[in-house]
């Protein structure tokens, strides 16, 4: 696939909501059977053009999570492509054993979208901070679980969301994100994306965390260590094969996730290398806690997320390499 890292430098030009809004409008134009629901959060989301666009394909369901996507999963078995959003917590915590048995158990073809990943909970605190939703939704059987980083991938994969049959949950950043990706960027669900080739070790990181590690990258190079860089942005089904590609190329693998490492991706990519290419490997996410209120510079912080702490992880991988060639 296409890969092409943006020139921009900083900050996408429009935040992550106002471009998810902009590209579901358009795939309803071409769509009647798209539908928006919501758990009394559109304002927050920034889907109110959806609304006014398309009344009698917008259902405000109120905060009762559980009830939305039950709703959601009797629409699709008629035919319509429900688009469900609230809070991640909520989406995935609050709403599981309807996800589980009326979503997937029954095929439906519900698309939930769970905002404010992780520490861009932010000043919510840690009620509203989901540290676990891609790990419950990865254990359920069938789900396609997906994390886009900025805006480019966001409006690329949002149309193979639409025409992918089965429930997906993706979780998305709502506010502003750093720019990853040039504009003819190709992504397939399922595809993890290399965004730079090194020797010594392998950085498999996805959403937030995706800059964090190019930025690591750049740290590392100015000491001579050569990193590639994935972006895991499907954890399920997740890309098997690049990742055993890059444990026989390195044979070291840093994962950097905005989540907890328990059932995170860090242990998604752990369940491939046990099996195939059992290599040393680093997790950098939260461990094991409860979030907690801050902004997001003292968070990313708190939880060892930052470019540095990534770098630092690729340098224990490489040592403790070392030891295992020695």
């Amino acid at each position: 696939m296409r890969v092409i890292l943006s020139n921009h430098n900083g900050t996408d030009v429009c935040d992550m909501r106002d471009a998810f809004c902009d590209s579901l409008i358009k795939l309803a134009e071409k769509n009647k059977d798209i539908i928006l629901m919501d758990a009394d959060l559109m304002a927050a989301m920034g889907t109110k053009p959806f609304l006014q666009k398309f009344p009698e394909r917008t259902i405000n369901c109120g905060i009762q999570e559980a009830n939305m996507i039950g709703v959601a999963c009797g629409l699709s078995v008629q035919g319509k492509i429900p688009f469900a959003h609230t809070f991640a917590p909520f989406a995935t915590r609050r709403a599981c054993d309807q996800i589980f048995i009326s979503g997937a158990y029954n095929n439906a073809n519900v698309k939930i979208i769970g905002s404010d990943p992780g520490i861009t909970a932010s000043y919510n605190g840690g009620t509203h901070m989901p540290f676990e939703d891609m790990g419950i939704m990865r254990i359920i059987p069938t789900m396609t679980v997906i994390e886009p980083c900025d805006i480019i991938s966001l409006t690329t994969l949002l149309p193979k969301i639409a025409a992918h049959k089965g429930m997906v949950y993706m979780r998305l950043v709502r506010k502003d994100v750093n720019r990853v990706y040039g504009r003819r960027s190709e992504f397939e669900i399922g595809k993890g994306n290399k965004l730079k080739s090194g020797t010594d070790a392998t950085i498999i990181a996805s959403g937030y965390c995706v800059a964090e590690a190019i930025n690591a990258s750049k740290i590392l190079e100015a000491e001579g260590i050569k990193v590639s860089v994935i972006d895991m942005f499907t954890w399920k089904p997740i890309d098997a094969e690049l990742i055993i590609e890059e444990a026989t190329k390195t044979g070291a693998i840093v994962t950097a996730e905005n989540h907890n490492v328990v059932n995170g991706l860090g242990s998604a990519v752990a369940e491939v290398l046990v099996k195939n290419k059992p290599v040393p490997m680093e997790m950098i996410g939260v461990q094991d806690e409860f979030g907690e209120v801050g902004p997001v510079s003292y968070l990313r912080e708190r939880f060892e997320m930052r470019d540095v702490d990534i770098a630092e992880a690729v340098r224990r991988v490489i040592k403790r390499k070392s030891e295992v060639t020695q």
